[in-house]
Parts: structure tokens; C-alpha cells; sequence
């Protein structure tokens, strides 16, 4: 070992196997600074990364990768995962901006949590070569976990880090991890859960059709999949809020991009959005399909009102049957 400090850079995500990475670096005695990456789509708990950056007293770098991931996202080189998930291209490029993060920070590797073979899209050993191939960081991820399945990075060979004190863990089991998070006390770890939108099967449904109508995706786009029921009526976006704190969102939108909205006048119920003007006979399906998740009776008339670009109108409608609404929903 060289009497050298270098600093490594930790792609951190707050979950147990990217919290071990940092431990495991830490215990060889090097500095280590943190990237905490997130995309439109993320679910991951940023508290939990906070708190890892807090219990071992490390530097962290937020990254967002923002319009040039939805760009991705929309046309993925390598084709998508089990969904939308677009993961062997969502790693290559989020390794090519941790790569220009190490270089001005000075840091003489990139280190992940990464378990080989423990996600079969983007964690076998082809795959992991691909990623650092395309990212121009071939030999440079340290993997701690898995390090000697795998082969002798640049910075093991420099002498930096001790390779016997790596780990050779593989697969989806997490017993290993468990047990070591155990010998290093490290406690109340997240869950294993999914951490992206895009592997859920309802919103890659929402996304799906969204990229049938649209050439390309944009923030506002991915902020409205995230919220209400979703319907397509005759070609048209329909919107319909779940509780208050959607109906304020999609009110909010409304108001920010001219968008019409409807709501049900005597009763307790949704407000609607439609993504652009359509014509009246989807305006009036819109608000049978506000009536039918309102406090309305089924069957019974009711006023529904219409705003369209700054204009209010009133018109008549009952509830959409069941059938209308599986028929409109996405």
C-alpha cells in the first residue's frame, strides 16, 4: 500500500449496498467524497442518502440529470428493461458525469455498490464492461462488493486499496450485505424497493402512450404522469385528481399553461384537466368522466363546469359508465 491518501468518488444512493461502499472505502483508510444522482423519475429516499453523507461525515455532490435523461428515456440506444427502464443507457450516463465529477474533484476512481448479477438488465459482468466501456471508464469503477468476481480495476493495481480486503458477493440475495452491515453496525437501511417510475408497470403505460403523441418528453410532461387517474379520450389527454392536494396541482397547471379544466358545480368531486383544447364532444366526455369521481348519484343530471382558455361554461352531464371509463383509461 502507498502512504498516499487518494480521494474516490461514491455513487450513493442511500440504500444499503451503496451505503457499504462507502464504508468499505472508508475503511481502507481513503477519502471519500459522495454523488448523489436523480432523474424525473426518481422514488428514491434522499433522506436516506442525507443520512448516510451525515453518519460517516463525507463530502456529497448533488447531480440532476435532467432534459438529457428524458431525452434518453424517449429513445434509448439499448432498448429498455423490464418496462420503460432504460438502465444499461441511464448508467452510462450517469458514469460519464461522475467521471467529469472525479475529474474535478481529483478523484482517482469511481466507486458504486453495484452486486454483480444482482439486477439481470445492467448488473451482469457483460453488461458492467459495456457501461464502463461506453462511459470511458473502462478498469476505473471499483465495485467493493463484488471486486473479486471481477477483474483487477486500475486502482487496485495501483496499490490504493487492498484487494483480499474486497468482498466476492452475487446475486439478488442480500444476506451477505445483512451480515455485513451487522459487523459494521450500520442500522435502519432502507427496504430493497424500486427506486425509479419507470419500472412500474402503470406509469410506463402512462409513458407508453404519452410517446405515441408526443415527439419529445419535457419536465412538465413526467410531472403529470406522476399524478391522477389518466384517460385518452378520442386522442385527447384527460387528467382527473384523486384528492386535494392533485386537484391543486392539476389547478395549478391549468392556470400555468392555459390548460381547460373541469369540475363538478354541487358536489364534492375532481378537477379535470385536459392537456389542449378538444372538441366538444370530448370536452363533454371529459365531464362525464368528472361526474363519475364526484360525490354525484349515478344517473342523476348534473352542472359540470368548463373552463377553457379563461372562459367559463356550463354544461349538463351524468356519471360515464364503468365500461366508458375502462375503455378511456390508460
Amino acid at each position: 500500500m502507498l502512504n498516499a491518501k487518494p480521494k474516490v468518488l461514491v455513487l450513493l444512493s442511500g440504500g444499503l449496498d451503496s451505503t457499504l461502499a462507502v464504508k468499505a472505502m472508508l475503511e481502507q483508510g481513503l477519502d471519500v467524497e459522495a454523488a448523489i444522482f436523480t432523474t424525473p423519475f426518481c422514488l428514491c429516499d434522499k433522506c436516506a442518502a442525507g443520512s448516510v453523507v451525515k453518519k460517516f461525515g463525507i463530502k456529497a455532490h448533488a447531480v440532476f440529470l435532467g432534459q438529457e435523461y428524458l431525452d434518453l428515456v424517449a429513445n434509448p440506444p439499448r432498448g429498455y428493461g423490464s418496462q420503460m427502464n432504460p438502465c444499461i443507457d441511464c448508467r452510462i450516463l450517469m458514469f460519464g458525469k461522475a467521471k467529469e465529477l472525479a475529474q474535478e474533484l481529483g478523484a482517482k476512481c469511481v466507486v458504486t455498490g453495484e452486486v454483480l448479477d444482482e439486477r439481470p438488465f445492467s448488473q451482469t459482468k457483460r453488461a458492467m464492461e459495456l457501461i464502463e466501456r461506453k462511459a470511458g471508464l473502462e478498469g476505473k469503477i471499483l465495485r467493493p462488493l463484488s471486486a473479486k468476481l471481477l477483474p483487477e480495476t486500475e486502482f487496485e493495481k495501483s496499490g490504493y486499496v487492498n484487494r483480499e480486503k474486497l468482498y466476492s458477493i452475487r446475486g439478488r440475495r442480500r444476506l451477505p450485505q445483512m451480515d455485513l452491515a451487522k459487523e459494521w453496525g450500520i442500522k435502519d437501511y432502507p427496504c430493497p424497493s424500486g427506486g425509479c417510475l419507470l419500472t412500474d408497470p402503470r406509469f410506463a403505460q402512462r409513458l407508453k402512450d404519452l410517446l405515441k403523441h408526443k415527439k419529445c418528453l419535457k419536465i412538465d410532461d413526467v410531472a403529470l404522469l406522476r399524478i391522477g387517474r389518466h384517460f385518452r379520450v378520442d386522442g385527447c389527454k384527460v387528467v382527473v385528481g384523486r384528492n386535494e392536494a392533485e386537484n391543486q396541482s392539476l389547478l395549478a397547471l391549468a392556470s400555468q399553461k392555459k390548460q381547460p379544466w373541469l369540475e363538478v358545480v354541487e358536489y364534492m368531486g375532481p378537477i379535470t384537466l385536459l392537456e389542449e383544447k378538444c372538441p366538444d364532444k370530448v370536452m363533454y366526455k371529459a365531464a362525464e368522466v368528472t361526474v363519475r369521481y364526484s360525490d354525484a348519484e349515478k344517473g342523476v343530471e348534473v352542472d359540470v363546469k368548463q373552463v377553457v382558455a379563461g372562459n367559463v361554461r356550463i354544461v349538463r352531464a351524468t356519471a360515464a359508465s364503468d365500461e366508458e371509463i375502462e375503455l378511456f383509461r390508460i
